[in-house]
């Protein structure tokens, strides 16, 4: 008896279907092309020369993460083309905090069964973010392993490379007693606490909230606050900034304190929302516990002097941004208190 020859695909890798893809992406990268590229996609390394006329002693501010299992819901209910834009904001919110502009991104995209329709959805939200943010997607790997993952399921992965004046770093080393906190408004849970958040969608056993699909609020895209934070470090000296992800305000405030200093967070001046009170009433979340899984609301912080509240509101409004005083730098233990 002869065996007939394997190949590749029959092993559950198709070379053609990632070739397909990469042709059809290439416009999407087309539109986040910054001067400073000098490759295209589909070599083995993307290229990006640093602009030498517009730093002194530039330093490079990297990061990397995912979207956890927010995935799951994207895929539970056939939504891919946002999910990208969350994997895009997760990166670059996170160097935007040490002042950097994101300059570019790569992405992994890893699959069981490539389909290319899929990919391409997930792709072109990773360029619209990419745009959100001015960075240039230069790069990224797709990997089809079977047995890997079930039919239909996907991860990803990001990766962004920012740069900052090295006196312009953002450290937190400025910040005082008596400084004050600015909250920029969330566009819902964002990437972080998805886990808690499909245990409560499983015991409400409930579609809606406030008569609107779960998933539509669930699945809104992570706010990309890249070009209002900018304009606002242009505006005003900035002496620290928060992401508010995992740990919500609670454990990421005090990140970026040094010292003796807490943070004390007047809750009066915002509601967190409907997505938030529907998550507390339905999963029986206590108050302290949502505070520390979710933004509840309040995306990134701002730390400012108190002379200077004016001008960073009216120039992060004058961005599109919702953003209001949240609280103030006091005496402490490098903690956060409700008020």
């Amino acid at each position: 008896m002869t065996n007939k020859p394997l190949t590749y695909k029959d092993a559950g890798v198709d070379i053609d279907a990632g070739n397909e893809l990469i042709e059809r992406i290439k416009p999407l990268v087309k539109r986040t092309h910054r001067t400073e590229v000098m490759s295209g996609i589909g070599g083995f390394g993307g290229l990006f020369a640093l602009a030498s006329d517009r730093y002194r002693e530039p330093v490079l501010v990297s990061g990397t993460d995912g979207v956890g299992t927010k995935l799951m819901l994207a895929q539970q209910h056939d939504i891919h083309d946002t999910i990208g834009i969350d994997l895009v904001a997760m990166c670059v919110n996170d160097v935007l905090v040490q002042g950097a502009e994101p300059l570019f991104f790569l992405d992994y995209f890893a699959c069981g069964k490539l389909d290319t329709a899929v990919a391409a959805q997930v792709i072109a939200g990773i360029a619209e973010g990419c745009m959100q943010a001015g960075a240039a997607l230069i790069g990224g790997e797709t990997a089809e392993m079977p047995d890997m993952y079930s039919d239909g399921e996907y991860d990803l992965a990001g990766f962004t490379v920012g740069a900052v004046e090295r006196s312009a770093l953002i450290d937190g080393s400025g910040i005082d007693a008596g400084d004050a906190l600015i909250g920029i408004a969330s566009n819902g849970p964002h990437s972080n606490g998805y886990s808690l958040i499909r245990k409560v969608l499983e015991r409400s056993g409930e579609a809606t909230i406030e008569d609107d699909p779960a998933h539509a609020r669930l699945l809104a895209p992570t706010r990309i606050y890249v070009k209002a934070v900018l304009a606002l470090i242009e505006a005003v000296p900035v002496k620290g900034l928060a992401h508010i992800t995992g740990g919500g305000i609670t454990e990421n405030v005090p990140r970026i304190l040094q010292g003796d200093l807490g943070a004390e967070i007047d809750t009066s001046t915002w509601r967190r929302g409907p997505v938030f009170d529907w998550l507390a009433e339905h999963g029986n979340i206590e108050t302290a516990e949502m505070r520390r899984t979710f933004n509840c609301g309040v995306g990134m912080v701002a730390v400012v002097r108190e002379e200077n509240v004016d001008e960073a509101l009216r120039v992060l409004i004058d961005q599109g941004e919702h953003a209001w005083q949240i609280g103030r730098i006091v005496p402490g233990r490098r903690e956060t208190r409700y008020v």
